[in-house]
């Protein structure tokens, strides 16, 4: 039984699509048209002149984390080689996407 769980692939997009169009009764074209509108807001949104947030409500949060950057250091000790120093490179700074669910997202597994 372990056996058959572990070969259990997750949906392929044409699939999703599939699915989403026989239970809502829309064809996979407008499926398609209604997750790339989607794509397109949550762009719009995270991008650099939105808000850097966006919800599906009822299913996860997506935000936009700005990390600063990090100044070079010379002469840190080594945490590997007890007694060696070592360079640390200089990191830019960057931004990183951070997605949370939400609490009826949580109680669906």
């Amino acid at each position: 039984m372990a056996k058959a769980a572990a070969t259990k692939k997750p949906p392929t997009k044409t699939e999703i699509l599939t699915n989403i169009a026989t239970a809502t009764d829309l064809t996979k074209k407008q499926v398609a048209d209604v997750l790339k509108a989607l794509s397109d807001e949550i762009k719009k949104n995270l991008g650099n002149r939105g808000p850097g947030m966006f919800a599906i409500p009822g299913l996860l949060k997506i935000e936009k984390k700005k990390v600063a950057a990090r100044p070079a250091k010379k002469g840190v000790p080594n945490p590997f080689k007890p007694g060696e120093l070592m360079d640390v490179a200089a990191r830019a700074a960057y931004c990183k996407v951070k997605v949370r669910p939400l609490k009826s997202l949580k109680d669906m597994v």
